[in-house]
C-alpha cells in the first residue's frame, strides 16, 4: 500500500488561522499513490457560504467537487479552509463556484474536474452552476451529485 509524502504541507497537523478572503487561502496538495487508476474523487461542501456583493447579505450553497487525480489530490484541509475563506467574501454565485473549479485545476492540473454548486435562493431565485474541464476519461464510474433541485415549500 503507497503512503502519502505529506512533507512540505503547512496546514495539516496543526492550529491554523483562517484566511480573510479566497485569494490569500493557501490549497496544498499530496502525491497520488494511485496514479494507474482513473478514480473519482468527491468533496461536498453543503454549508458553503458567501456573501452578496451588492447587499452583503449571505449566500448559502451545496457545492459537489467531483475530479479524477493525476499526480496530485487536494489536501482536504486546505480545502476545507479555502472554502471557508468566502465566508467574508462578496461575490456572485457564478464567480464564486467557476473561482473554486479553476484554483483546484491550476493546483492539480487533474485528468478531469467537475463542480455543481447548487445555491439556495436569492430573491426567490435558486442558481445552480456547472462546470468541468471536458469529458471525463472513458469507462469511468460517475454517480450522480446527488443535490436534489431547490422544490421550495413542495
Amino acid at each position: 500500500m503507497p503512503t502519502t509524502d505529506v512533507s512540505g504541507l503547512t496546514q495539516l497537523g496543526g492550529e491554523t488561522r483562517a484566511f480573510a478572503n479566497p485569494e490569500e487561502a493557501i490549497l496544498e496538495k499530496v502525491p497520488s499513490g494511485n496514479r494507474d487508476a482513473n478514480y473519482v474523487v468527491r468533496f461536498a461542501a453543503p454549508e458553503f457560504t458567501s456573501l452578496c456583493p451588492m447587499t452583503g447579505q449571505p449566500d448559502f450553497a451545496h457545492i459537489v467537487i467531483d475530479y479524477i487525480p493525476d499526480e496530485w489530490l487536494v489536501e482536504s484541509k486546505s480545502l476545507k479552509l479555502f472554502l471557508a475563506s468566502f465566508r467574508n467574501h462578496g461575490a456572485f454565485h457564478e464567480d464564486c463556484s467557476i473561482y473554486i473549479a479553476k484554483r483546484l485545476v491550476e493546483l492539480l492540473a487533474p485528468k478531469w474536474l467537475r463542480i455543481g454548486a447548487y445555491w439556495y435562493p436569492r430573491g426567490g431565485i435558486p442558481i445552480d452552476v456547472f462546470w468541468q474541464t471536458g469529458a471525463p476519461p472513458e469507462g469511468v464510474w460517475l454517480p450522480d451529485q446527488g443535490v436534489a433541485p431547490y422544490r421550495g415549500r413542495g
